[in-house]
């Protein structure tokens, strides 16, 4: 992301977010980002080809959440955040 993207969404925040959630902000992304650097995965294709067995076995035992429905409920909740910046 380029350095003016980056400015005009910090002054964004700027204007939106309160002290308090600014603190909270800047917490969540420097704990995220030091996780991130500290820790990259790395998965053998062993263990991925394991990973994505499980999943395969999972969704045949129709576990899980169907692709529709996950896009419903993002669409509502997209909706719900518009209604509050309609006010």
């Amino acid at each position: 992301m380029s350095t003016a993207t980056l400015t005009n969404l910090r002054d964004y925040l700027y204007g939106t977010l309160t002290p308090d959630n600014m603190l909270w902000l800047s917490s969540e992304l420097a704990d995220y980002a030091k996780k991130k650097v500290a820790s990259p995965c790395r998965y053998t294709l062993q263990e991925m080809n394991s990973m994505l067995d499980k999943a395969e076995a999972n969704f045949a035992a129709g576990r899980g959440i169907p692709n529709e429905e996950v896009w419903r409920d993002l669409e509502e909740e997209f909706a719900k955040e518009d209604a509050l910046w309609d006010k």
